[in-house]
């Protein structure tokens, strides 16, 4: 392609994407293609010969975009949002332009220390520690394997990096029943294993019991096992329940046990002062991860790292060959040495964008929206006869269901499950669902950048009208 070819399709281009962020809730929400579909509409074998950009196109809006999930849809209620906005786009445009490796800063000065400095802005924003610092990395997965390899290595003197496990060692690392299965892969990824998860009871609204915590780390040292870390969830995957994160630092910091928190989702709430008071006492945790791509209109993907004391983690990942080295290696943070990967992204980019063009003030706007969007449909469910919600709604995801009285709690559970995929399948909305104390229950997340109370009201007849038609469909 030359560079005046280049220039004509990128404007081209352009101009279709700013028809799609118009035109996306015209779309529908989910495909209504079956396995394989896709598949079989693309070649069995590369192409030999160079195809026309206008062919490529043409192929990408009759084969590709109708087996799309449109997660930008205002009427995308499922999962958790992976939202983006415009100035997001455009600072991913100029991202793969540059095509920066950033792995360290003469690799790309600039990109280096703006990471810095967007994390210093959020974690001051946030009301995390000034004395913490922070580093981006692609997903919370990564930044929660990072915490447990560091607390790991921490506890041993960075031995086991050295000579492997001894095979004496019996590690137990401890979270909720409610944490992202993210922590399980990480618990198998650091050679910990799975069954040295320890999981703590839950209370009535799905938070962490401390005294169970306590009790479960002090019975694990007597049996010979070695506490390493406490996982505790600001806002948990299932119904965004809140660990009691004062009280678990206290307990970490009692054993001498590394405390990461995991607000992947519910973080960016923190932007709003008046759910500051959510982290009091995490001073004397360890690490703590959010990720900007979830509700903070940030282009997937983007996670943000913060750390304590960052000498541990460094001390962790640095691996500095001959053809790495520079003069200036103890003058300026090589983010490469914060994280798994050598290889890194310029992330910072699209997240100064974002900050900038919105302003805190714009983004804790949206937030507020969001949340109060959110309060209108609970009232709508709360005053429904037949629906209940089964989880304390602490930011903008609804736990609820149908419940039918007299009804054995299987039956019960097949009919909400027939109640989400009907409403589903119409393409018009997306919900997702989690069980909660054995619980089928739809989760109604109201977290996208574009949502509408228009959107909401649509979201909710249609759930009133195929609730109807299968409660019918039953009597009969």
């Amino acid at each position: 392609m030359t560079k005046e070819e280049f220039r004509k399709q990128a404007h081209r281009l352009v101009d279709w994407m700013a028809d799609y962020l118009e035109e996306k809730e015209n779309y529908p929400v989910t495909p209504g293609v079956k396995p394989k579909e896709i598949f079989n509409h693309l070649p069995k074998s590369a192409p030999e010969k160079p195809e026309s950009f206008d062919q490529i196109l043409e192929d990408f809006q009759k084969i590709i975009l109708p087996g799309m999930t449109h997660w930008q849809h205002p009427s995308f209620f499922a999962y958790f949002p992976a939202n983006n906005s415009e100035p997001s786009i455009l600072a991913e445009m100029l991202m793969s332009t540059l095509g920066a490796q950033c792995m360290s800063w003469l690799t790309s000065p600039a990109a280096t220390e703006l990471e810095e400095r967007v994390c210093d802005w959020l974690r001051d924003a946030k009301g995390i520690d000034s004395s913490w610092k922070g580093v981006i990395h692609d997903t919370a997965s990564t930044a929660t394997l990072s915490a447990i390899l560091t607390a790991r290595e921490r506890i041993t003197q960075f031995q086991i990096n050295e000579q492997g496990f001894s095979g004496g060692q019996v590690f137990r690392v401890y979270s909720s029943s409610h944490v992202h299965s993210s922590i399980d892969k990480a618990v198998k990824i650091a050679g910990i294993g799975i069954q040295n998860l320890v999981r703590i009871s839950v209370d009535e609204n799905f938070a962490m019991i401390p005294s169970e915590l306590d009790r479960a780390i002090l019975a694990d040292q007597e049996a010979g096992f070695i506490p390493l870390c406490v996982v505790s969830a600001l806002g948990t995957t299932s119904s965004t329940a809140v660990d009691p994160i004062e009280e678990i630092t206290q307990i970490t910091q009692k054993y001498g046990l590394w405390h990461h928190i995991d607000a992947a989702f519910a973080g960016t709430a923190l932007l709003l002062p008046e759910f500051q008071h959510l982290i009091k006492g995490h001073q004397r945790a360890d690490s703590y991860v959010f990720n900007p791509h979830k509700w903070m209109f940030t282009n997937f993907d983007c996670t943000v790292f913060f750390i304590r004391e960052p000498q541990y983690l460094v001390n962790t990942f640095s691996l500095t060959p001959e053809y790495l080295k520079t003069q200036l290696d103890d003058q300026v943070n090589n983010y490469r040495d914060w994280g798994i990967q050598l290889g890194r992204r310029f992330r910072a980019l699209k997240l100064w964008f974002v900050i900038r063009t919105y302003g805190l003030e714009g983004i804790r706007e949206k937030l507020r929206n969001h949340l109060d969007l959110t309060q209108k449909a609970k009232n709508w469910i709360e005053n429904e006869l037949g629906l209940e919600i089964l989880a304390p709604v602490n930011f903008n995801t609804i736990c609820f269901r149908m419940n039918l009285e007299n009804h054995p709690e299987e039956k019960q559970n097949q009919l909400n499950e027939n109640w989400m995929n009907r409403v589903n399948s119409t393409g018009k909305v997306f919900f997702s669902h989690t069980k909660l104390e054995g619980k089928f229950v739809i989760r109604w997340v109201i977290g996208q950048t574009d949502v509408e109370e228009k959107h909401i009201q649509s979201a909710w007849r249609l759930l009133l009208e195929e609730r109807e038609k299968l409660l019918k469909e039953q009597r009969t």
